[in-house]
């Protein structure tokens, strides 16, 4: 192998997907090379050591392909300003290298290491800014030392840099502990790069090891599609898939010998009450039972409010139909009830009615939803304060050191309610439905209020569904459209497909239908809708106001090319707003952004939907107003935390539970064919508060409307329920 060392002087190409680089080295005497290979992209002016062989390209003739490679700070002004000012360093851009290094010359980068605090000695840079910069500095350099450790592996400088983010100085050490703890603890890594280290760092193929860590990746997986358990039978088939290469076969017999070792050990938890052996995370399994016996034990306790009663109907404004004064009435005698049923059917007026009768009793009623627009929605509706659980739960730092985050109320300090109303109960999953059960004191009432036809949660459990098909607590289902909804073809058309019936597509004053299948003219309509035709029709913000949904990530009408055609259409590129790249994505001032993962310190959701208000291109910060139940709040994210947002002018049906928007403009092709089912269809038109626009064609309508196929979710908490155990 080949060694060339010198300075990088031009970044020619890189792909940040491949990692694939294209550069030019000035060796020490003089000459400049080109130098190609998978490595991260380095700043002009580093000086690196590769290792690698020459080849001939027949249009850029002599290049060298580089294997391996090392990093050593760069050692003249030149070369140091153009490091300090590749954007890799944290709070430091073009200007702020060029005084660092005409401050102190040739020792910049030692002053930043050794005595950070001299940086104030320069115009613009306090002590705040100084220590940031040096933090970066010391994080950069170990981030290159991590990726010249894991080059072989390919992990790109992203994951390296989340890697660093949850291990620090212990990186190394702990990722040859266990390279497959990376696929459980760190964000994007995959199962099979955690596998690959492992295997290129000697561990043998049917090593122990190696089943135990795919079994509890696998069981993990399912986790995130939804799945509470996976049958025994499914889990080893997965796994054996996962494990089995051409050159190494993974025995059946084998994984399962591990899995009896994992539950033997408390990893997982077989369970055999079922008609087949479901294999449990521990912590899933445990929740499970929990919440059934203590849904069993809340529903069993029959509270009968006599002097409610005789009131319920005497307040004003308290015209009620008659299953929802069966629901006041049932709310009123048993500690648990579900209220369900589709859009217009009257859900909020019985919750309003509750909320009158309870408070003329002097009890103290608590209102919640699983997400800040929830929430928010619950409120105005209301007119008293709702809550997210998490923060109905105070979901904070602990006082103990290195504890990290967790639900302040339990049932050591539990809620001080005598009622708890939670809407958009089929948003919960399993895990926060345990913690808020722990939390509600003996006696309080439960009222769970949903529509259990819309999609489930995104975490594991069906909680809605299974509580209502179990038939063991007593359920209200609200089915009577109310006159005033009846005027509205949103409504009328939500039920209409949720019963199983193409909608009525004579476009309406607030349902459209535009007929079309060609893919190219249906983006270019949505662009033009969105921009232009929408917004005068309604008087509406073209970014605020409409939404764009969509089944799928992927294809021309996918919520990926959606997204960036709609930035182009409705946030341009101008001289007055700031951007950022992270990735592939090109974040900009205005731009409508989603939170795409639970961030419980800064106390935004996955789903949660804001603008960008601010970006500082030089420390590589954006900060996003979200809406709150309380009015709106800014969230600040740093560089490295941008890989949690991603642009929300396109979103998919799933993402937009919870939420309603003015307008909701959907695409329904057969492109989409495998997703076009019922409930989802019947979840986006419910979105809508004043308009729906449909564009595609009625064969993609009708296989969605009379596909009614569920999704199977491995859950038992119905069967739990019903066998009252």
């Amino acid at each position: 192998m080949q060694r060339l060392e010198g300075i990088i002087e031009r970044i020619t190409y890189y792909n940040e997907e491949t990692l694939f680089l294209v550069a030019r080295l000035r060796t020490d005497d003089g000459q400049l090379h080109a130098i190609i290979g998978n490595m991260p992209c380095f700043s002009v002016g580093e000086r690196v050591n590769l290792e690698g062989e020459w080849t001939q390209h027949k249009t850029f003739g002599s290049q060298f392909k580089v294997q391996r490679y090392e990093v050593e700070a760069p050692q003249n002004e030149r070369g140091i300003r153009n490091f300090l000012a590749s954007g890799l360093i944290k709070g430091v851009g073009p200007v702020t290298a060029e005084k660092i290094v005409e401050h102190f010359g040739v020792e910049a980068l030692k002053i930043i290491e050794e005595e950070p605090e001299r940086l104030c000695e320069i115009d613009g840079i306090g002590s705040k800014k100084a220590a940031m910069i040096a933090k970066s500095l010391q994080e950069r350099q170990e981030i290159m030392k991590i990726m010249t450790f894991l080059q072989g592996y390919g992990v790109s400088i992203g994951y390296a840099s989340r890697i660093y983010r949850k291990y620090g100085e212990e990186t190394v050490i702990r990722v040859r502990e266990n390279p497959y703890r990376l696929a459980q603890e760190v964000y994007g890594i995959g199962f099979k790069t955690a596998d690959k280290i492992a295997l290129e760092m000697g561990l043998a193929p049917d090593s122990p090891q190696r089943m135990q860590a795919a079994l509890l990746y696998k069981l993990y997986e399912a986790q995130e599609q939804g799945h509470v358990y996976l049958p025994q039978q499914e889990l080893i088939k997965r796994v054996v898939e996962a494990l089995t290469t051409k050159e190494q076969t993974v025995a059946a017999s084998a994984v399962e010998q591990q899995l009896e070792s994992l539950a033997k050990n408390k990893y997982v938890v077989l369970d055999t009450a079922q008609s087949e052996v479901a294999v449990y995370l521990f912590p899933l399994y445990y929740a499970e039972c929990y919440v059934a016996e203590r849904l069993l034990q809340i529903a069993q306790c029959q509270v009968s409010y006599t002097t409610l009663k005789n009131i319920a109907w005497s307040q004003d404004g308290l015209s009620l139909a008659a299953a929802q004064r069966q629901a006041v009435n049932k709310a009123l005698e048993t500690g648990l009830l579900v209220i369900t049923g589709g859009p217009g059917t009257g859900k909020t007026t019985t919750i309003r009615s509750l909320i009158t009768i309870f408070h003329a009793n002097g009890l103290e009623v608590l209102l919640a939803a699983p997400t800040g627009r929830a929430a928010k929605r619950m409120t105005e509706a209301t007119g008293i304060e709702a809550k997210t659980i998490h923060r109905l739960l105070e979901y904070a730092q602990t006082e103990a050191e290195g504890s990290g985050f967790a639900f302040q109320r339990n049932e050591d300090r539990p809620l001080k309610a005598h009622v708890l109303i939670v809407d958009e109960a089929s948003m919960i999953d399993l895990p926060l439905f345990y913690h808020l059960l722990r939390a509600l004191p003996q006696g309080c009432k439960l009222i769970l209020v949903g529509d259990m036809d819309q999609l489930p949660s995104v975490g594991p459990g069906n909680i809605l569904r299974d509580i209502i098909t179990s038939e063991a607590v007593p359920v209200v289902r609200l089915e009577q459209i109310f006159r005033q909804s009846h005027q509205s073809m949103i409504v009328s058309n939500a039920h209409r497909v949720n019963s199983g019936q193409m909608p009525e597509l004579g476009n309406s004053e607030d349902f459209f239908f535009m007929q079309e299948s060609d893919p190219e003219k249906i983006l270019s309509l949505i662009l033009d809708l969105c921009s232009q035709r929408l917004p005068r029709f309604k008087n509406r913000d073209a970014i605020a106001d409409i939404q764009v949904l969509s089944p799928m990530r992927r294809h021309l009408l996918g919520v990926d090319n959606l997204n960036l055609k709609l930035q182009e259409a409705l946030n341009p590129p101008a001289s007055y707003k700031p951007e950022l790249k992270y990735g592939n994505t090109i974040f900009r001032l205005g731009d409508k952004v989603m939170q795409v993962r639970n961030n419980y310190q800064k106390e935004v959701f996955n789903g949660d939907v804001g603008r960008i208000t601010y970006i500082n291109r030089e420390d590589g910060e954006i900060i996003v107003l979200y809406p709150d139940s309380t009015g709106a709040r800014d969230v600040i994210y740093e560089q490295a935390e941008l890989d949690e947002l991603v642009l929300a002018y396109a979103t998919s049906v799933h993402k937009s539970q919870g939420s309603e928007y003015p307008i909701v403009v959907l695409p329904v092709v057969t492109q989409h064919y495998i997703l076009l089912q019922r409930n989802l269809l019947y979840t986006a038109i419910t979105r809508a508060k004043e308009l729906v626009v449909l564009i595609g064609t009625k064969k993609a309508l009708a296989i969605a409307v009379h596909n009614n196929k569920v999704e199977t979710r491995y859950t038992g908490l119905a069967m739990r329920l019903a066998n009252n155990c």
